[in-house]
């Protein structure tokens, strides 16, 4: 199979019209479902149907590009919604590699049958629900859920959403995993370890599970100035203790990625003259191998029962999600390496994805892999969020010859 040619200047000239849809300072507001997130996933099907594709949105924001003309194909994609006032690369790129690395294909005159399948899903940044997009593409989102999501900022329920964004009463369409050797997404890597290294491209390896629970303190409320310390049943005092623990714990419990985050700590009745008889956290706990999560929860189940028997507050543990991780292809990472290793020696490394991904829900139903390329300073959610220009070219080029790589492994003659 002849090499397949990406443009450059016609991808990045994309990528920057694709990042003026919702812009906002230097990076982009394009929460899903918005006005700004609708107009850009209309331009990227217009954009695909001048690239020679057969694409529509479905009903719930998800497009398929589709080379009608290939019988051996990829799909290659990612997500364009943003998180709230962030970055206009995460997701995006993904996305507009997959139009140009599509486009190349067929320009190319989708060679020997081979060709490539655009993809862009719907609100993987989680507006309403983990992986809404993906989920709904392979067939296990279920009408009950979109029937009781809603926007965790706004408090806007998903079929108001969905009526307003004119999805209302069109189909939601599943991939035939059949159509497909796999998937493949890029992304910024989202964190430093490229850049600290020095390095240009990542390899995904696999992808964390991500494990969220809710934490909730009961205890007695009264004036905080005339109740002693020694009768004090304080929520707060409790939740502030309960958080410290857990970083003790679980520091002697983890592996070399394992990472946690305690968020969105919450007092009633929150007044400083007034002891908290309520208080409540978020926590969240990230590695890419089961076991460890596993044990980190049996830790913080083991915590939660000695901060009850101990008092003086009750304390309640909820399992608000735990989404397991999953290993990506190790042939297409062999693919991935064989392109790296081609356009970029010694300018690559393998290495996990401490982010979730649309791919890790594609995995379920085909091989898929991902490639990242580095996030200067390591920033992302953020407005800051970039990367160079090379970088961007060159994750595209690589990605485009892994893809070609998998096509011709399939070939077969007429």
């Amino acid at each position: 199979m002849p090499a397949i040619t990406i443009k450059p200047e016609r991808l990045l000239a994309d990528l920057h019209r694709l990042r003026a849809f919702g812009a906002y300072k230097t990076g982009v507001h394009r929460p899903t479902y918005s006005p700004d997130d609708m107009a850009a996933r209309r331009w990227l099907v217009a954009r695909m149907q001048e690239a020679g594709l057969s694409a529509r949105m479905d009903g719930i924001g998800n497009i398929i590009g589709q080379n009608t003309a290939a019988r051996r194909l990829l799909l290659v994609g990612s997500h364009s919604d943003t998180q709230n006032h962030a970055g206009w690369l995460d997701g995006a790129m993904g996305v507009i590699y997959g139009l140009e690395i599509a486009r190349a294909f067929f320009e190319a005159g989708t060679p020997g049958g081979a060709g490539v399948d655009a993809a862009v899903f719907a609100d993987e940044e989680a507006h309403f629900a983990s992986f809404l997009g993906s989920r709904s593409a392979i067939g296990v989102l279920d009408e009950a859920e979109i029937d009781s999501a809603r926007n965790l900022t706004t408090g806007e329920m998903l079929r108001q959403a969905l009526a307003g964004a004119g999805l209302a009463g069109l189909e939601r369409r599943t991939i035939d995993p059949s159509r497909y050797l796999g998937y493949l997404e890029a992304h910024i890597e989202q964190g430093d370890d490229l850049e600290a290294r020095g390095f240009n491209l990542g390899i995904v390896t696999s992808i964390v599970g991500i494990h969220q629970y809710r934490v909730r303190f009961s205890g007695v409320s009264n004036h905080a100035g005339t109740t002693r310390m020694a009768i004090r049943r304080d929520a707060g005092a409790a939740l502030v203790s309960f958080a410290y623990a857990i970083n003790e714990r679980f520091r002697q419990l983890a592996a070399e990625r394992t990472v946690w985050t305690v968020g969105n700590i919450r007092l009633a009745p929150g007044q400083v003259s007034i002891i908290s008889d309520h208080a409540e956290m978020l926590l969240q706990v990230r590695d890419d191998d089961a076991a460890v999560l596993g044990r980190m929860r049996a830790a913080l189940e083991h915590l939660v029962a000695e901060t009850r028997q101990a008092g003086p507050c009750g304390v309640e543990l909820e399992i608000l999600a735990e989404s397991e991780p999953h290993q990506m292809s190790r042939h297409f990472q062999d693919a991935l390496e064989s392109a790296a290793s081609r356009m970029a020696p010694g300018q690559w490394q393998r290495m996990p994805s401490g982010a979730g991904h649309d791919a890790q829900i594609i995995a379920r139903v085909m091989p898929a892999a991902m490639l990242f390329i580095p996030s200067i300073g390591g920033i992302s959610h953020h407005v800051d969020e970039d990367s160079s220009e090379a970088d961007i070219v060159l994750g595209c080029q690589v990605l485009a010859d892994a893809c070609r790589l998998l096509l011709e492994e399939t070939r077969q003659d007429d």
